[in-house]
């Protein structure tokens, strides 16, 4: 699995219109399955991501977690991020996992983190519906994460 996590200020998810989720200071986790994906890699990229330090203490310093902070988290599925552009223009997803696959991990990602925080803590996308998010990236702060590499 893989996640683009941003430190933000706020952050909201709309489909046709309607906001489907949303969050105050916190995270938005865009968040890509890939083939092969299973409940340990979501759990795992879920422990990593909640416990990242990366908001600010009295003293300037990133020494501070989500649950540190009492942040909030939206999570939005984002099959792009497997896109393999080694060769030609067009990008190639056929390192993302299949639909299937990509949902149940999603809904357990979420899961996850309502159970950390709270559901009311916790907004979501629409998986595989088009989407416009909006956000205040506060920093900017964003960090890779892919648990082939933790």
């Amino acid at each position: 699995m893989r996640a683009l996590i941003q430190r933000v200020g706020h952050a909201s998810v709309s489909v046709e219109g309607e906001v489907t989720g949303s969050c105050g200071r916190g995270l938005l986790i865009l968040l890509g399955v890939g083939e092969g994906d299973t409940n340990a890699e979501a759990e795992r990229l879920w422990h990593k991501a909640s416990g990242l330090r990366i908001f600010d203490d009295a003293g300037d310093k990133t020494n501070l977690s989500l649950a540190d902070v009492g942040g909030e988290v939206l999570v939005v599925s984002q099959f792009t991020l497997y896109a393999n552009c080694r060769r030609g223009r067009r990008p190639s997803f056929t390192e993302a996992a299949a639909p299937e696959l990509g949902r149940e991990l999603y809904e357990r990602f979420c899961e996850l983190a309502e159970a950390d925080l709270g559901a009311e803590h916790v907004g979501r996308g629409v998986f595989g519906a088009h989407m416009q998010v909006e956000l205040v990236n506060d920093g900017p702060f964003t960090i890779w994460l892919d648990t082939a590499e933790l």
